[in-house]
């Protein structure tokens, strides 16, 4: 048995063998968590549902490749939405040109206001973010990333990244100052 409450190596072989009932079956179960994640990429649950369509084809025709020796099924899926999220923030407009910076100033949130609204509140203002910055607020904030790995991952310099960040955080504290 394993996190889904499944015999994942069962499940991901009884999918590979396109065995519809497998399939629903890891659909059902990673759903609302892979949902969770997409949420986190898009602008709305339209987005979040392009995101998490496209995401389930590249899982299940890439679910071949899943080695659970290598990692469980939660963290492969998770790299997939994560990735699928990515795609469609930069398909939406073109990021912004590099710039690069040393020093970037950290603007001071009033934890206040924060406490004052709701997780749905805030994830509106992270939505509602420039592309770039809300990919590198996420990866940043949300998912853990250091600057290194989102340049990587976003094809941008590490002091563009720390720009981004610096940027979502101004926009976001001048949000929190509007409510």
């Amino acid at each position: 048995m394993t996190e889904v409450g499944y015999d994942t190596e069962l499940l991901v072989r009884d999918c590979i063998a396109n065995k519809r009932k497998a399939q629903e079956t890891l659909y059902r179960e990673f759903y609302a968590f892979a949902m969770h994640i997409a949420l986190r990429y898009s602008r709305d649950e339209f987005d979040a549902a392009d995101i998490l369509s496209n995401a389930f084809v590249k899982i299940f025709k890439y679910l071949h490749h899943f080695d659970p020796k290598k990692g469980s099924l939660h963290g492969w899926i998770k790299k997939i939405v994560v990735n699928e999220g990515l795609d469609q923030i930069k398909s939406r407009e073109r990021f912004s040109e590099n710039v690069e910076l040393e020093t970037v100033e950290e603007p001071v949130i009033d934890n206040r206001a924060l406490q004052k609204m709701g997780a749905d509140e805030l994830m509106e203002m992270i939505q509602k973010l420039p592309p770039a910055t809300h990919a590198v607020f996420v990866l940043y904030a949300v998912e853990g990333y250091t600057h290194r790995e989102i340049a990587e991952q976003l094809q941008i310099s590490e002091g563009t990244s720390k720009w981004h960040l610096s940027e979502a955080r101004k926009k976001l504290q001048q949000a929190l100052l509007k409510t």
